[in-house]
């Protein structure tokens, strides 16, 4: 008992979701003795689904290790290819498959269920059958776990749309900040040339516009109305691994990864475009601005934002309903870099 607790209060002891599964699989490993314990992931829209390890280890494994967040989709097993696993998703219960050889390890699924969604599986590998005892244990382990995962939601997401809030940006960018700096340096010693890993990271301020009109004309609930349908369309735009935030009001903020410079701007279009394509109950049509700009090296959350602003604030001025890029603006003369010298701007 002493162990399991020091184990959970472990668990418990860590704000990052990375490493939340990271201890999860070690501390049942550590208790269970198993032959493997991963956790999977479902990633991917409706039509095309994907099981994304976010932590697994092996009885030997020192550590536990992951498929990269940036995976690309087709590299991934389809959820089809486990069927013990998709049917454990499905009906949001412990799944056993017993072994098809001799020698072979028995596998046990525990389904992964948030506050709206089953949203992944907890697989252990057994060299026999587990017993019922260490099965509760796993489950009520398992639950804390989800509790945990929910308090996070709550403290992290903004309680209408679901998307990360504000208060969780400043972490997300200088993680992808920093990410954005090792690759400019892997580009420089490569020559320029594209290199695999080496990414493009890319912030986007998102406006809806005259949204103060729809409020006015259908009234605050069909406004958030709005706003829920327009992060649903987000979501299905952007990839697993993107981070999307809202800002406050009709406002949200995208961290994008790309594999080159040029990518960024045609996503952001063809988000802009599926927006403006859609009908909107009650409403009709709704349009939205974007500004961005890339991530530099030593940037800070600030001037990344301000940059990405400046450009959404052209594409306001500029008829509305359009994506403005900081970096082509500046190049166009559209727009001037600011100089900053210590804490005051110079233009």
């Amino acid at each position: 008992m002493t162990l399991v607790v020091e184990h959970l209060a472990e668990l418990t002891g860590f704000r990052d979701r990375d490493l939340l599964d990271v201890m999860l699989v070690s501390t049942l490993r550590d208790l269970l003795r198993p032959v493997s314990v991963g956790i999977y992931r479902v990633v991917g829209d409706a039509r095309q689904q994907h099981w994304l390890t976010r932590a697994r280890i092996g009885e030997h494994d020192t550590a536990p290790a992951a498929d990269p967040l940036w995976s690309e989709l087709e590299d991934l097993p389809a959820l089809h290819d486990c069927p013990e696993r998709e049917r454990c998703l499905r009906e949001e219960r412990p799944i056993e498959r017993a072994p098809a050889a001799p020698g072979e390890a028995v596998r046990l699924h525990f389904p992964i269920v948030t506050e709206h969604e089953a949203a992944g599986v907890l697989e252990v590998e057994t060299s026999a059958p587990m017993p019922d005892e260490q099965r509760r244990t796993t489950a009520g382990i398992l639950r804390i776990y989800r509790n945990f995962q929910s308090l996070l939601d709550y403290s992290e997401r903004d309680t209408l749309t679901g998307l990360l809030n504000r208060k969780t940006f400043d972490e997300c960018f200088l993680r992808l900040a920093v990410e954005a700096a090792n690759g400019e340096r892997t580009r420089a010693q490569g020559g320029g040339r594209r290199i695999d890993g080496a990414a493009f990271v890319h912030l986007a301020v998102i406006d809806i516009d005259h949204f103060k009109r729809v409020n006015d004309l259908h009234g605050h609930l069909i406004g958030d109305e709005v706003l829920l349908l327009l992060s649903r369309q987000l979501r299905a735009c952007f990839r697993f691994y993107d981070h999307l935030f809202r800002f406050g009001g009709e406002e949200f903020v995208v961290l994008v990864r790309c594999a080159s410079p040029q990518a960024a701007p045609e996503v952001f279009e063809r988000m802009r475009a599926t927006v403006a394509a859609c009908v909107f109950p009650r409403v009709g049509q709704v349009t939205v601005s974007v500004g961005m700009s890339a991530l530099r090296s030593g940037d800070t959350p600030g001037a990344a934002f301000e940059r990405a602003d400046k450009a959404l604030y052209w594409a306001k001025q500029h008829g509305r309903n359009r994506v403005a890029d900081f970096e082509a603006l500046v190049a166009a003369g559209e727009l001037s870099e600011a100089a900053r010298t210590g804490d005051v701007e110079l233009f």
